[in-house]
Parts: C-alpha cells; structure tokens; sequence
C-alpha cells in the first residue's frame, strides 16, 4: 500500500519532510514475529544485495505490539561512515511489527485464531540507499542534471 507521508520533521541528508511511504501486512494462522524477521531480511537482500546487513532494534508502534525498527548497513559509505548514516554505518530502513490484538478486532478478525505482521519503509530513502546516494534532497531538486546521473 503506498501512500505520501508529512511530517513535521527538519530537513536532513537522510530525512525529509514528505515523502512516499509504502506498507505491507501479513495476517493468516500462525503468522509469528519470526515470519516478519524473515521477510524483512528477505526483502532487505533482494533489494541491496546479499552482502547487505540488517540488525533491528525493539521499538514502539502505536498499531504493532512487539514493534522494531530495522537498521541496514549504509549503502553509500559501506558502513564505514558518513553525513547519511550520521557517521554510524548504519541507516534506519524500516518499521513494524506484530499486528496488535485490538486492531484485529476492530477490523471484525479473531485475535485467537489469526495473527499477523505489518512493516513500511520511505521510498525516497530505499531509492537513496539503492543508487549510493549521499542527500536524499536530491531527489526533489528540479535540475534533471543531478537525477541523470543516477
């Protein structure tokens, strides 16, 4: 499900202020927090590449409960680094969770019996990370010189 996000949130190399978001959700019978481990991990090394790390983190979600927040080592200085990863050598990549209980009721699906994971990432900042790029500000900037490149 993708959708565009504001936040009130100052301007950096690795955050804006709007951007694309897009959200995925698994719920079935017997769904568990290793099924969203895996799938992150999954996705992370399809996307960047199987030399890709990723760690996570606990974290809290209002809609999940547990939540996390999954890390990846940066792209663009390979993890030795830089202004994008704020000199840690990793980056914050995505979010989610495990559906929480209250949030299956209220869409009428019995918490007892089903279960399920929901996770989102920004777009900006996955296209960022793909193409090395070291300001996610590039991508809003009008001269096409600068988006050629990539």
């Amino acid at each position: 499900v993708p959708g565009k996000v504001f936040r009130y949130e100052q301007t950096d190399a690795s955050h804006g202020f709007e951007f694309w978001q897009f959200e995925g959700l698994a719920a079935d019978e017997n769904i568990t927090f290793t099924d969203l481990l895996g799938t992150l991990d999954y996705f992370v090394k399809q996307f960047f590449g199987q030399d890709t790390k990723i760690r996570f983190t606990s974290h809290n979600f209002p809609f999940t409960e547990p939540s996390l927040e999954g890390y990846i080592s940066c792209t663009v200085c390979k993890g030795k680094g830089c202004s994008f990863c704020k000199h840690s050598g990793w980056v914050e990549a995505l979010g989610g969770g495990m559906i929480h209980p209250k949030v299956l009721e209220n869409v009428k699906i019995d918490p007892s019996k089903y279960q399920g994971f929901a996770f989102g990432t920004g777009l900006s900042r996955l296209v960022t990370l793909r193409y090395q790029m070291d300001d996610l500000r590039l991508l809003t900037n009008t001269d096409l010189r600068i988006l050629e490149q990539f």
